[in-house]
Formats: C-alpha cells, structure tokens, sequence
C-alpha cells in the first residue's frame, strides 16, 4: 500500500532548512551531515522536498500505527539524491484525522 493522498503531503521549507539540513540544530545536524554528503542543500530545499515526495510515491508502507489523532505511516526504501546515488531512508508521515494533513514527521538514514 502507498501513503494515501501523497499529492496533499507536506514537508515544506522550515522543516527542511531548519531542522533536516540544518548543520546547527541538535538533533538535525547529523542528517544534515549526511545528506549534504549526497548532494542535498539548505540553498536548494526544495530539491529533498520533491525527493522525499518522490520516496513516499515509489514506496510501499512497511508499518502503520493508528491514534486517536490519526496515523502514522512508515515508509522504508531508496531516496534518489542529486548526486545520482541512491539512499536507503526511513521516512514517518502522519495524517492528521482531524485537520486531514500529511506531514512528514522524520527521516532516519
């Protein structure tokens, strides 16, 4: 099963640049290392934004957790960098029940 409606996703810039690429943030900056080491930067954001839609479009669901606040959706598989190499990522969306937003949550290497 793919992420229902991938196409309402959101990542947007602030998680981006402030928190995934971020070389200062405390938890952030050793994706930051990672990432920026495949071609990824804070200057072109919109570059993982796309990738990270593109991910949840190319993969399937490995695990799905209900709440009462919605679900949470993890999704395992290959990450296309701007350096053509291909990363093996984690990535977690949650659909809000309520409000109906999918939000990336987090992204492990």
């Amino acid at each position: 099963m793919k992420l229902p409606g991938i196409e309402h996703a959101e990542v947007g810039e602030t998680k981006i640049v402030r928190y995934l690429l971020s070389t200062t943030h405390r938890a952030g900056k050793s994706k930051a290392a990672f990432f920026t080491e495949f071609g990824f930067s804070a200057d072109q954001w919109e570059v993982l934004d796309r990738a990270l839609r593109q991910h949840a479009m190319d993969n399937e669901i490995a695990l799905e957790q209900r709440t009462v606040f919605g679900t949470r959706y993890v999704i395992d598989g290959l990450l296309q960098a701007p350096d053509g190499r291909l990363l093996n990522v984690r990535a977690a969306w949650f659909i809000d029940k309520k409000a109906m937003r999918r939000d990336l949550l987090l992204l492990i290497p």
